[in-house]
């Protein structure tokens, strides 16, 4: 199929919070037509601004929306038949997973066993299963880089990689050599952009490659200071979406907005102009 780029609504969670239904609207209106979901707290509600999945269904084809994917957490405790039964009444096939840690090659290991399970839960309801990098993944851990220990501990056909390409650099990492040693294992991509006021771009060269990467150390990362909306920084996204469709895996690329001191509906609405014009030029 042909590259297509959306939209991670958890940029936009803070509207989400006040009016789902309406912020949905204001969304299709700049002219999205592609979503990603995100449910941090799945184990305790899947929050859709008081719609059943079905009424919020209905917004959604009423919108000219599609749900494509879904970030859904904490996977170890929430209901998986009640979180598929919702995705599959979306119409929604791909399911993800945001964020871990890892302190050891016993971490690693550990959460690989899990990542498979997940998968193999997702495969028998026909779903994909996908993992989603922050710059830790990228962390050399007895020698070894965790995102390839991660690829040789899981099932190819089980668990997929949303690269997510900001983060790729912050780990010092080329996101173009990643999307090629990937292959067909990544066809979702998300994309934000950097700021060329931050130096170092490699976050290891800040907290050094042998840091044990909490939540907490990797909050210092996660900053308002440390992101710009797509175009406005200094990531060449041209080159990525030229390589993700030189290699004709890529399905969708996700604008994603961890952080803004914009307003988010604003900060989105800048990041699809720009996302449109790199589209129609790369």
């Amino acid at each position: 199929m042909e590259l297509e780029f959306g939209l991670q609504l958890y940029s936009v969670r803070d509207e989400l919070d006040k009016d789902y239904a309406g912020t949905l609207e204001k969304i299709a209106e700049i002219g999205y037509r592609y979503v990603e979901l995100a449910f941090h707290q799945a184990d305790k509600h899947l929050n859709v601004g008081g719609m059943t999945p079905s009424q919020l269904k209905d917004t959604l084809d009423r919108l000219g929306l599609k749900v494509v994917s879904a970030h859904m957490d904490p996977m170890e405790k929430f209901d998986w038949e009640r979180v598929i039964a919702f995705n599959q009444e979306l119409g929604n096939t791909s399911i993800g997973k945001g964020i871990a840690f890892f302190g050891s090659a016993a971490d690693i290991r550990e959460i690989s066993l899990q990542l498979n399970r997940y998968g193999e839960i997702c495969r028998k309801h026909d779903m994909d299963f996908y993992y989603h990098n922050h710059f830790q993944e990228f962390q050399r851990i007895d020698g070894r880089m965790v995102l390839e220990s991660i690829l040789e501990l899981t099932d190819e056909s089980l668990v997929k990689i949303e690269l997510d390409t900001y983060w790729a650099l912050r780990g010092g990492i080329d996101p173009l050599e990643w999307l090629r040693k990937l292959g067909e294992r990544c066809d979702l991509v998300h994309q934000k952009d950097l700021p060329s006021s931050v130096e170092p771009v490699n976050a290891f060269d800040t907290v050094g490659g042998t840091a044990n990467i909490t939540y907490e150390r990797f909050a210092e990362f996660s900053k308002p200071e440390f992101f710009a909306e797509i175009g406005e920084g200094i990531i060449d996204i041209p080159s990525i979406i030229a390589e993700i469709r030189r290699l004709g895996y890529g399905k969708y690329m996700f604008v994603e907005q961890d952080h803004t001191n914009l307003n988010q509906l604003e900060s989105v609405a800048i990041s699809y102009r720009n996302m449109a014009r790199l589209f129609a030029v790369s």
